[in-house]
């Protein structure tokens, strides 16, 4: 994320001699440029999401498998969904908004952005609409990450995932890429796609782009899904303990044996590692241990223990995604 410093703009007002006119220009030039200034994006999560951008993307490689994104309206999928929030609520998403673990969002491979899908429960019968905005997930046999608003309307935030089946709802995927493609942001795009939900023909896409605030989303006939996104935050997963993140080595050597880790980095200093270990301490419970490689100290940083590989999967997936490209599961 980056923070861009504010703009000061300084008006002498002693000439006395310039015209109102002139004085007129120069107040709406100064208007302009605090308009500018209000995109400024503010820390913490209770910012404001930027507007991100209409993208499908070109064909990329993660861990040696390489995926195409496309264009598509009628995308019809069954697998395995996780979900992400803590660790990664407030940044930037794959096409330029910030993350809000509270909005139904979530995260495809290969769908363009935006993009609405209908997720459903396969293993309880719940359902939920949510909007694509970024890319993932890359651990194995997942096929959609999901917010942890969205994970919680799907009644899989203890277990950490599901079985789901994805439908893509035409209509209201054609809404929001119209909107996003003219400028609209995620609050327009979600009034354009109750629009569709409920059979209403759009308004002009500039009267899209230049909207306030969304329209409030009328009840659907009951065939049409339902745009639900708003949710409270839940209590944390079943998978992410509450143990202090000041842990120590000697804590560590305290835990039980058994069970799974991510590693996320090995250093050859204490400070290096205890350096790594504060960046990623917000993902979980991160620890340092000490060992040896090739007959030198090294000190490993780690979060975890995990009951399972793929709950550790999925904190493994988050790191990688937010730049950590060594993160990996390793079993103790």
């Amino acid at each position: 994320m980056y923070d861009f410093p504010r703009m000061t703009l300084q008006v002498d007002w002693r000439f006395e001699k310039i015209r109102p006119l002139a004085k007129a220009l120069v107040l709406i030039a100064l208007a302009a440029s605090l308009a500018g200034c209000g995109s400024h994006r503010g820390g913490g999560a209770s910012a404001t999401a930027s507007r991100g951008t209409y993208k499908v993307g070109a064909p990329y490689t993660i861990d040696g498998v390489t995926y195409v994104p496309q264009e598509e309206f009628n995308h019809v999928e069954t697998g395995v969904a996780s979900w992400y929030g803590p660790g990664f609520h407030g940044k930037y998403t794959a096409n330029g908004e910030v993350y809000n673990q509270s909005d139904h969002t979530a995260a495809h491979r290969t769908l363009q952005m935006p993009a609405i899908l209908r997720v459903t429960n396969l293993d309880n019968g719940m359902s939920t609409t949510v909007r694509v905005n970024d890319r993932g997930p890359y651990a194995r046999n997942r096929v959609i990450d999901l917010s942890r608003a969205a994970a919680e309307e799907l009644g899989m935030v203890r277990t950490g995932t599901a079985h789901v089946r994805i439908d893509q709802l035409p209509a209201e995927s054609m809404a929001v890429k119209e909107v996003a493609v003219n400028g609209g942001g995620p609050s327009e795009q979600l009034a354009a796609a109750a629009r569709a939900s409920s059979g209403r023909t759009a308004p002009p896409p500039t009267a899209v782009a230049q909207a306030a605030a969304p329209a409030p989303a009328p009840a659907p006939p009951t065939p049409a899904p339902q745009i639900v996104w708003a949710s409270a935050p839940a209590p944390a997963p079943a998978h992410t303990l509450s143990a202090p993140k000041g842990t120590t080595i000697a804590s560590l050597a305290a835990h039980s044996p058994g069970g799974f880790y991510v590693q996320a980095g090995a250093f050859s200093t204490m400070t290096n590692a205890e350096r790594q270990r504060g960046m990623v301490a917000s993902y979980g419970n991160a620890e340092i241990s000490q060992g040896s490689a090739g007959g030198r100290e090294i000190f490993r940083v780690r979060l975890g223990p995990y009951t399972t590989s793929d709950a550790a999967g999925i904190v493994a997936d988050r790191l990688k995604r937010s730049g950590y490209g060594d993160a990996r599961v390793v079993a103790d």
